[in-house]
């Protein structure tokens, strides 16, 4: 009985370890925001591509020229190639947001290095180009996940900035958050496919006049890659 009783606390604090460990340590390695002085902010949606949201987004920040990044779900790429290269053609850029949207602290290593990699591999196809950034579901990690980004040279992108999280928010509650919470060098989190059900309605509320909203603050809305290049 001991001895279970010991193997079973030995194995929850390897399980801690492994999630909760690794969690600690992401502040250390991942972006949270770009630098100030330069009146950029990024605009980055997650969970896509939608095959009815993602077309009215495009559309919608053409509309006033702004530039995002789209953190793209491998499985759903898959089933929307178009959509995928239609992004990279309107100048945004593309992130990796893995292949199944899994919570990390439950997958084995070699789950998780093909969730991340495999997710990298099919946009790679699809764009002809390997993905620079990496966002983790839920911005959730183990130590098999920063070993395998770190060995693929990913650079981890979570945000400084989250309107909706794991709660609907109304879009002019959004726009209140985003109006008060604004800043040099904000990376926003936003979301454009179902994770969160309405998800995609409010977010295409919101956009148009949150684009408004930049402008008047003078800020540009650039791609992750542009707000965090190093100027000489």
């Amino acid at each position: 009985m001991r001895k279970a009783w010991t193997a079973g606390l030995l194995g929850a604090g390897a399980w801690v370890g492994y999630g909760w460990g690794a969690q600690c340590a992401l502040p250390l390695t991942a972006v949270w925001r770009g630098p100030a002085g330069r009146r950029q902010v990024s605009l980055t949606f997650d969970d896509g591509p939608d095959p009815d949201a993602t077309p009215a987004l495009l559309r919608c920040l053409a509309a006033r020229d702004a530039r995002a990044t789209f953190f793209l779900i491998g499985e759903r790429a898959a089933r929307h190639p178009d959509i995928v290269r239609a992004i990279v053609d309107e100048g945004h850029e593309v992130g990796n947001h893995s292949w199944h949207h899994r919570n990390a602290w439950f997958l084995a290593p070699g789950a998780t290095g093909e969730e991340i990699l495999g997710g990298a591999r099919l946009l790679a196809d699809i764009t002809g180009r390997r993905p620079a950034l990496y966002r983790p579901p839920w911005g959730i990690v183990n130590v098999a996940a920063l070993r395998a980004v770190r060995r693929a040279g990913f650079t981890t992108v979570l945000w400084s900035m989250q309107p909706e999280g794991l709660r609907a928010v109304a879009p002019g509650d959004q726009l209140r958050y985003c109006a008060r919470r604004l800043h040099d060098g904000a990376i926003v989190c936003l979301h454009d496919a179902p994770g969160l059900p309405g998800a995609p309605d409010r977010v295409l509320r919101l956009i148009p006049d949150l684009l408004v909203l930049l402008g008047d603050r003078g800020y540009a809305a650039v791609p992750v890659g542009t707000l965090l290049e190093k100027r000489l």
